[in-house]
């Protein structure tokens, strides 16, 4: 591998004649995060291969062209700053247990405002009302996703995406590298558990509203927002969102390891020749029992304060879902309007799902049944959650 082509310095200096700017805003932190994500991707660990060199670098060229940009409009356009990102709904929990459907539920709710993957992708210049549903970028990225489909076939039945699907926030977070998004996509060992146990993630929570902000001085609302990677940082999360409203989901912590780590082993497979389950696995294990353990203490210290989170368990869900979401909108102080719960039938009709299907086995995984069911014990006690038939 050609080392210069995740030189931090080099990548900078594209992004910048690229776009014809140079100011990357006042927080110096995304710099770290940048020599962190290019050692990670440079190092042998990462088993890239050529593909994945080309996709690594597009991913990093993409994410400082659109910091250079959101920072130069704000600066040119002082009200973006000081505009308020007043109570948003944040959907969070472990990664598989429902926080994508129930996020693609309740996004066809027209009070709520989800950012969709072909602006989060393409922010600049800021989306329109009036050309929302017809801008050329959004034809751009969804032919870039389907490429996705065409590299590693199955890869959309794993983790349905689409430029007119909402996006997670780990995309918005690669501005300030400092998001799961990369060890998601790429093996990067040493990055993964910096990011785990040592990263200050409040700068990424700050450049996360800027992009808010960026964004909702073209097409405004209430934020509808999803990632399970806030459950790892609720702390920041509350810090810069006080008045933030959390949906927690819940399910078996073993099927979810099963689940997640094959999606990681099919994402990775775009960029690596190398990759297995086992290893995919071995990372979702440590993530999943240190973000559950974190979640916990942080609701009882009082971070998360119990008026502000909804729990949703993912047997409810999957058995009654507008049970569920009536409830939950009861929780939330809203009305489920008849044109929303409308929109969201039709969506789930047209998207009924498969629950999983065989797409992955907890024995692929390699791990120890009974030491993973010790490790999540005390959160399925907490919470309720039932042991399922392991797939």
């Amino acid at each position: 591998m050609d080392s210069d082509r995740f030189h931090p310095d080099l990548l900078i200096e594209r992004a910048c004649d690229k776009t014809g700017l140079e100011e990357f805003g006042d927080s110096t932190s995304w710099r770290d995060g940048l020599d962190r994500v290019c050692d990670g991707l440079a190092s042998p660990e990462s088993r890239l291969n050529e593909l994945g060199v080309e996709i690594a670098v597009m991913d990093i060229d993409r994410a400082l062209t659109s910091r250079l940009q959101i920072v130069d409009w704000r600066k040119r356009h002082p009200n973006v700053a000081a505009a308020p990102v007043e109570r948003p709904i944040f959907i969070v929990g472990q990664p598989r247990t429902g926080t994508t459907i129930l996020f693609d539920l309740l996004a066809q709710d027209p009070a709520l405002r989800p950012p969709l993957t072909w602006e989060v992708d393409n922010p600049f210049p800021v989306p329109e009302a009036d050309t929302y549903d017809t801008d050329p970028r959004i034809a751009q990225t969804q032919a870039t996703l389907e490429m996705s489909e065409q590299i590693v076939p199955g890869l959309l039945s794993h983790h349905p995406m689409g430029a007119l699907v909402g996006q997670e926030c780990v995309r918005m977070f690669s501005g300030e590298f400092c998001s799961m998004i990369f060890p998601t996509q790429y093996r990067m060992p040493d990055y993964y558990r910096w990011l785990l146990y040592d990263a200050d993630h409040r700068p990424a929570y700050r450049y996360h509203r800027m992009f808010l902000q960026h964004l909702q001085s073209g097409v405004g609302g209430q934020w509808l927002l999803k990632s399970p990677a806030h459950l790892w940082q609720l702390d920041a999360l509350l810090a810069e969102y006080p008045d933030a409203l959390i949906v927690q989901t819940h399910r078996d912590p073993l099927n979810v390891i099963a689940s997640i780590s094959a999606l990681i082993h099919h994402l990775r497979r775009m960029a690596s020749d190398e990759s297995s389950i086992p290893d995919c696995a071995a990372q979702s294990r440590e993530q999943i029992v240190v973000g559950l353990e974190y979640a916990m203490k942080m609701r009882d210290s009082g971070v998360l304060p119990a008026d502000q989170v909804v729990d949703v368990h993912f047997r409810d869900f999957m058995k009654d879902p507008f049970a569920t979401i009536r409830g939950l909108y009861g929780r939330l102080g809203r009305e489920l309007s008849p044109t929303a719960e409308q929109r969201m039938r039709e969506h789930l009709a047209a998207h009924p799902g498969d629950h999983g299907g065989n797409r992955y086995r907890w024995a692929d995984t390699g791990l120890d049944t009974s030491e993973v069911r010790e490790q999540v014990r005390s959160y399925q006690q907490r919470y309720d959650v039932p042991d399922e038939p392991l797939r």
